[in-house]
């Protein structure tokens, strides 16, 4: 039986932060409020310890919002000591936390081994300079670069959070950002397209008219195609889109912007059904059976079946008929039609498309089409 994965998040909102980068409302994005110190992080932890089975379970604590590693030292070990005592007890399996590439350096992460960290994601949103600047990020591609290679050479699991479409950005960037992240092979990656929040600098670059965020159409055709590029290289994407709170809602604090709150299913169903669109002739007419694991249907129907109803549009004469199989193997679809059998996978799908093709004619050739 698999173990369930669960995260205990502690955000600590903006603390830390040395900057206030133009996105960036952290209240806004974590919902969080409150003042964190050791006895938050003990009440959170045991709150959530209640509702768990530990016996199958992995736990993780979080620490979340602001840049961790700019904290006053001995906050960061007051805070740490409590999620390393959950962890020297076996109550917890792992720690985590999230900082800017600029606050990395041997003398942190040695602090960081000595309170059992686990896993370090950067905030590295843009590999363009010029993106960084007008996003008043603070720090350079090149702080990146060293950072993720410090992090790694320290043992920690290395998590990178990249952001498409911010103000000076383009498809090409995006794109670049995507290869440059690739070459310093983080274990873990999250995508989350910008949006415009309230409160915020890019709110007034939107409303005076200078910056314009992507449609909700275009974010996720960068997303499948950024999401491609790090699957081929065996990146776990661990979140595409930002987590729907009461706050981040289109109408409430949330003013513009590719926000849907099942982004990624959009963009996994997008994926689906361009790759059974792919082994498909226009010309053929007949049955299409389509086998697939019930863990994967939501996938297939994403968004109200918007992506297959516009796939049986562009084959008219065809009936697709879905049968849902559990010995379908997770991210795999077997295909039936007109005596053959394709047996597909979202890896090998990826293999193929960017085996002669680069990334770039890819972002091209795709979003030519919106």
């Amino acid at each position: 039986m698999d173990r369930r994965h669960y995260i205990i998040p502690i955000f600590v909102p903006h603390e830390g932060c040395p900057h206030n980068c133009v996105f960036c409302n952290q209240n806004t994005i974590t919902g969080n409020t409150n003042l964190v110190d050791d006895k938050f992080v003990t009440r959170t932890v045991e709150e959530y310890l209640k509702t768990i089975d530990r016996k199958n379970s992995i736990i993780e604590i979080s620490f979340f919002g602001g840049t961790f590693t700019a904290i006053d030292i001995q906050k960061q070990r007051e805070l740490l000591s409590v999620a390393r005592d959950y962890k020297d007890k076996e109550k917890v399996d792992f720690i985590r936390l999230s900082t800017r590439p600029d606050y990395i350096n041997e003398s942190i992460l040695s602090n960081l081994k000595d309170y059992n960290v686990d896993i370090i994601e950067l905030g590295v949103q843009s590999m363009d300079n010029k993106v960084l600047k007008l996003a008043g990020r603070g720090h350079t591609a090149e702080d990146v670069y060293n950072a993720s290679k410090l992090i790694k050479a320290y043992g920690f699991t290395l998590g990178h959070q990249i952001m498409p479409g911010l103000p000076g950005d383009d498809f090409k960037k995006d794109i670049h950002t995507a290869e440059e992240v690739m070459r310093l092979k983080p274990d873990i990656c999250r995508i989350y397209p910008s949006l415009v929040i309230k409160d915020t600098p890019m709110e007034k670059m939107y409303l005076d008219k200078v910056y314009e965020p992507y449609t909700l159409d275009r974010a996720i055709e960068i997303c499948k195609i950024i999401y491609g590029m790090f699957k081929v290289n065996n990146i776990n994407v661990i979140r595409i889109g930002l987590q729907p709170t009461e706050e981040i809602n289109l109408g409430n604090k949330l003013i513009a912007g590719p926000f849907h709150p099942a982004f990624r299913e959009l963009v996994e169903g997008s994926i689906y059904n361009d790759m059974i669109s792919s082994i498909i002739s226009k010309n053929y007419k007949g049955e299409i059976f389509i086998e697939i694991n019930n863990k994967d249907i939501s996938k297939l129907y994403a968004n109200k079946k918007h992506y297959f109803n516009y796939m049986k549009a562009n084959f008219p004469h065809c009936e697709f008929i879905v049968i849902q199989n559990n010995n379908i193997a997770l991210e795999n679809i077997i295909i039936r039609f007109y005596g053959k059998v394709e047996n597909l996978s979202l890896h090998n799908y990826f293999l193929c498309k960017y085996k002669h093709n680069s990334a770039m004619a890819l972002c091209e050739s795709d979003l030519h089409k919106i």
